[in-house]
């Protein structure tokens, strides 16, 4: 009987081990020995950073997408399905069709997703834009935007932890460029007592934020919304009046995994317990999490599930051939941080080494440009 890797999650992560097993298996797959199947609720890539530009005009949502089977090799078998649960002990995965979906090894790349709804009012009194619907709407309300005061809230936990800030400079350039910037009050509010939740970035920030005439407020965690009143509740007992409210709403783990009670893939807000180095979820060495999906204490980011899926792919395929398993991951992240006027700089840390993130400039903003285009490559296994 074939070997059965599953992989569920069409995002970077997921892509990514899927195309790398694929093809450093390949002699393994052309006989009949290896399958490498990827369980997607779409098929449909969607490249999530590039919606941080679709409010301002910079990107067109149809730039953002491409097919999941024209990215992979043709050695994975792609399917469209949506996952009600997994049995760990019988290792079965059952889709919400009812199929039952055997495997040998799993890799559980199944994201985050954004829950306005948790926090009273936020969803009716919100723009946000983490979503495609959501970049959409806010780019709407943008466009008839003729001036008031903006309040930038942020939801912990969240995945891709600088765009809050990204957001706010290209929101000052987007004003400015529009001759509303005068008339307009921008207040960047954040849940604890620094500007962000790393040092070394809360420092940069809290220098260059006055320099834009944005003002800052921490300790402002949202508890409530009155969308007619225009006002935002604060947990610290402060309320916020507001002319726009531009959230981070919270984020959570997968829908699915709230249903899974009492398995080891269960734990507080649906992520999923990860062994930090080798990725394996505790208690199980045949399941893998990876990127936005784990409890780890890293990043939520595209570069962090890009590390870890390199390290699991290489994993499975030195099992595969009978040698010794023994990468590890490091913590490893990269960012890039707009920090508008055409500028951005960039940061890289793991689990021993912080960020130190330096000046802004016009070269790192033209590589983050660059990199916008070539994202298509990693899913691909190429790089």
């Amino acid at each position: 009987m074939a070997y059965e890797l599953v992989v569920i999650g069409g995002g970077t992560a997921g892509s990514i081990v899927a195309s790398r097993v694929a093809i450093d298996a390949r002699d393994l797959v052309h006989a009949d020995r290896v399958h490498v199947t990827l369980l997607t609720e779409r098929d449909d890539h969607l490249y999530q950073p590039g919606l941080l530009y679709v409010p301002f005009g910079k990107a067109a949502l149809e730039e953002l997408h491409r097919r999941e089977t024209a990215l992979l090799p043709r050695e994975v078998s792609t399917r469209v399905a949506t996952v009600h649960h997994i049995d760990t002990d019988r290792r079965v995965v059952w889709t919400e069709a009812g199929e039952e979906i055997r495997y040998d090894d799993l890799v559980v790349a199944t994201g985050s997703r954004p829950v306005p709804e948790e926090i009273p009012g936020l969803a009716e009194g919100g723009e946000y834009f983490y979503t495609e619907d959501a970049a959409r709407r806010l780019a709407d309300t943008l466009e008839h935007f003729t001036g008031g005061r903006i309040l930038l809230a942020v939801g912990v936990p969240h995945k891709c932890p600088v765009a809050p800030l990204e957001f706010t400079f290209l929101l000052d350039d987007y004003l400015r460029a529009r001759n509303l910037r005068e008339r307009t009050e921008i207040v960047y509010t954040y849940p604890l007592g620094r500007l962000h939740s790393l040092e070394p970035v809360a420092d940069w920030a809290s220098a260059l934020l006055p320099e834009r005439g944005i003002q800052t407020e921490t300790f402002v965690n949202m508890e409530s919304v009155e969308p007619e009143k225009r006002v935002m509740h604060a947990m610290e007992g402060t309320d916020f009046a507001y002319d726009l409210l531009i959230t981070v709403p919270p984020h959570r783990g997968a829908a699915f995994l709230a249903g899974m009670s009492g398995s080891p893939l269960s734990a507080p807000g649906e992520w999923i317990p990860t062994d930090p180095r080798t990725l394996a979820v505790k208690g199980l060495d045949h399941v893998f999490a990876l990127g936005d999906a784990t409890d780890l204490p890293v990043s939520k980011a595209g570069s962090t599930a890009h590390y870890q899926a390199e390290v699991v792919a290489a994993n499975l395929v030195t099992a595969l051939k009978g040698g010794y398993a023994g990468h590890r991951y490091d913590g490893k992240v990269f960012c890039f941080i707009e920090a508008g006027r055409d500028e951005a700089t960039h940061i890289t840390f793991d689990y021993a080494h912080p960020p130190r993130p330096q000046p802004p400039s016009r070269l790192v903003h033209m590589f983050k440009l660059a990199f916008n285009r070539t994202y298509w490559l990693m899913p691909q296994g190429i790089l």
